[in-house]
């Protein structure tokens, strides 16, 4: 991913505020929550590219497949695949349109069409138009038919969108069954945080009072550093769960890993700040 200056921007904000965090609010209860919110703006505007880039990739193999559609009735109607693409270029193929006038422009200036579709499928970087791509050079190469190729691949990436959709619509539940568990796990481990251990510390102190093996233990056990530890071991493990749980739903609902990244950030912020959140009302 490229950084851009709004990346920057929001970068230098986040500092700021963690800087101010650390001078005005050092010790305070609410010095882990501020830190949290400086990351969530540091971080907002990468998570903001990486949802417009899945709705491009989206895009982009929606306009591919009426790039195809267009090129396919032109050759059907004789017209060479090279003068096929330059007739087209000038068409919306939204954000693909500057691709396809790279591509033709390519064409009219003496590069094979073979090669042109190189370089356009490795500007897209997309799977789906990168197979499509190679099978139209190879047509194109081979002098096969190469408007029923085009036609072919026409309804092999809109079958490819069709089920791509058809997922989506029914992983939504597991999305949503996902965040809602993520947020039971959350609301468990606080309650075991906040209410169980102290609890438990106290019995096991009002136990060990009138001496025996119980008061070492108990004395041990209710220092400061052994609850310090305690809380950085739960937001850890919450941090942790967050990010995979993330990674899952991603994977489950768009088949990518790489988008399941929006889904751990807001799933960990969103566990940083009702954790650090919690205790300062607590």
């Amino acid at each position: 991913m490229k950084i851009l200056k709004r990346h920057w921007i929001a970068i230098l904000i986040g500092i700021a505020v963690l800087a101010a965090d650390f001078i005005f609010f050092s010790g305070q209860k609410g010095f882990y929550f501020i830190i949290g919110i400086a990351a969530l703006i540091a971080l907002a505007p990468f998570l903001t590219s990486v949802i417009l880039e899945t709705g491009r990739e989206k895009e982009k193999e929606s306009m591919f497949l009426e790039f195809t559609r267009n090129l396919s009735e032109n050759v059907r109607a004789g017209t060479p695949i090279s003068r096929s693409i330059l007739q087209i270029r000038n068409k919306d193929f939204g954000s693909l349109s500057p691709h396809v006038k790279k591509l033709a422009n390519q064409i009219a200036i003496g590069i094979s069409v073979r090669q042109a579709f190189k370089v356009f499928a490795a500007d897209i970087n997309n799977r789906v138009i990168a197979r499509s791509i190679a099978l139209i050079t190879e047509a194109e190469e081979s002098g096969g038919d190469i408007a029923l190729i085009l036609e072919s691949t026409a309804k092999s990436v809109s079958e490819i969108e069709d089920i791509n959709k058809e997922r989506r619509s029914s992983t939504y539940n597991l999305v949503v069954q996902g965040y809602v568990i993520f947020i039971i796990f959350l609301i468990i481990m606080l309650v075991v945080q906040l209410e169980f251990i102290p609890l438990m510390l106290k019995t096991v102190a009002e136990a060990g009072v009138g001496g025996g093996d119980l008061g070492g233990f108990a004395k041990l056990n209710t220092t400061s550093a052994f609850t310090s530890s305690m809380d950085t071991m739960f937001i850890v493990l919450i941090l942790i769960q967050g990010f995979f749980a993330g990674l899952v739903i991603g994977k489950l609902s768009e088949g990518s890993v790489k988008a399941g990244i929006k889904h751990s950030i807001i799933i960990t912020s969103l566990a940083y700040l009702i954790t650090f959140g919690t205790k300062i009302f607590i």
